[in-house]
């Protein structure tokens, strides 16, 4: 064993997994305990809300010692009494703001969509905090703004000029020397109107575009620059007019084990190593092409099938019984080839399969 690790955020398992396959000892705390966070760790605790995490870690960290505190997402700013091996707490708070990432774009002239002034349409709204495209929304005129601001009148959010184009992202190792860009992913988003239409779904890994080695310099200059150690993401979208910045995430990413599969390259390991001063020698070359897509509830269910037997292409795995509320993730399914067309064929059958159970729920 390496070490004893305590991973916390609201989801663990894809760090847990990538500590575990490293030869750590793995404690997690996380907001659902699936079935195989259970299979790679030693303990793992629940939690409701997101304060309660102070107090748990607290009581956690007083049974035992741990070698390593890492936080996924949702606790990047945690307030803990154990050091954290990653981004320092009060550099991660820079980036969970949308007001301050775009000021840092703007300071380093790195290409950002503009703030779109008061009553120009169409805008993109964004709440100043939140994750993963929560309540992003287009609107196209005053009614529609004047509707996001009545379904969240204490939200703060910024307004952006509208950029089409494709979303992606790049995942990175920093360390207070430097940053290694590792790859250029493709993401999905969920679609369709309402507050989800933004938020993640999928990604694939490595994403085929003439434009990765301009991501990957642009990625590796803003890594650079954001004082975040150990793994960090940052997202683009990627228009005719060339890539824009969207977000820094000072955290692991939840492309992290399809990056792993791609690249052969541990992410854990590598995050622990930069936070020692150490980068993966190279960009690793991706032999081979993974995609993942999580599979949302369209209405209010309970599991009734153990969908274990799927592992390895099925991840975030329920237990019989749990009730997921519409709009909630199921499961996460993945598919893998040698080119992105295979691995899109596969990830297509894994979900008709699983979809085959689910739709008897």
């Amino acid at each position: 064993m390496k070490g004893r690790v305590l991973v916390a955020g609201f989801a663990t398992r894809h760090v847990v997994c990538s500590a575990y396959k490293a030869g750590y000892e793995v404690y997690a705390i996380d907001c659902f305990c699936d079935q195989d966070l259970h299979w790679y760790t030693k303990s793992c605790r629940t939690f409701e809300e997101m304060d309660e995490m102070p107090g748990i870690i607290s009581e956690v960290a007083g049974r035992r010692k741990f070698d390593y505190f890492v936080v996924t997402s949702g606790a990047e700013d945690i307030s803990a009494e154990i050091p954290v091996w990653g981004t320092d707490r009060r550099c991660a708070e820079k980036f969970i703001s949308k007001r301050k990432i775009q000021d840092f774009f703007e300071e380093n002239s790195v290409p950002v969509p503009p703030i779109s002034p008061e009553g120009k349409y169409p805008a993109m709204l964004k709440p100043v905090k939140g994750a993963g495209g929560w309540r992003n929304m287009i609107v196209s005129n005053k009614s529609e703004e004047d509707e996001w601001n009545s379904l969240w009148p204490d939200v703060p959010y910024i307004r952006q000029d509208v950029i089409d184009g494709i979303p992606c992202s790049v995942s990175c190792i920093a360390s207070k020397s430097g940053a290694r860009a590792v790859s250029v992913n493709l993401q999905t988003l969920r679609g369709g109107a309402g507050e989800r239409a933004f938020g993640f779904s999928g990604a694939v890994t490595p994403f085929a575009t003439g434009y990765a080695d301009e991501l990957k310099r642009t990625a590796e200059f803003i890594a650079e620059k954001s004082g975040c150690i150990g793994s960090l993401g940052v997202d683009f979208i990627l228009s005719d007019g060339g890539a824009y910045a969207i977000e820094v995430n000072p955290r692991f990413q939840a492309t992290l084990d399809i990056v792993e599969g791609s690249t052969g390259l541990n992410i854990f390991e590598a995050h622990i190593n930069a936070f020692k001063g150490e980068l993966p020698p190279a960009v690793p070359h991706a032999p081979h092409v993974y995609a993942r897509r999580i599979i949302f509830a369209d209405r209010d269910l309970v599991v009734k099938d153990d969908l274990k037997k799927f592992h390895p292409n099925v991840a975030d795995i329920p237990w019989p019984g749990t009730e997921i509320e519409e709009g909630s993730a199921i499961i996460s399914v993945y598919g893998s080839g040698k080119t992105e067309e295979e691995a899109d064929s596969s990830l297509h059958k894994n979900i008709l399969e699983i979809n085959g159970y689910i739709d008897r729920w």
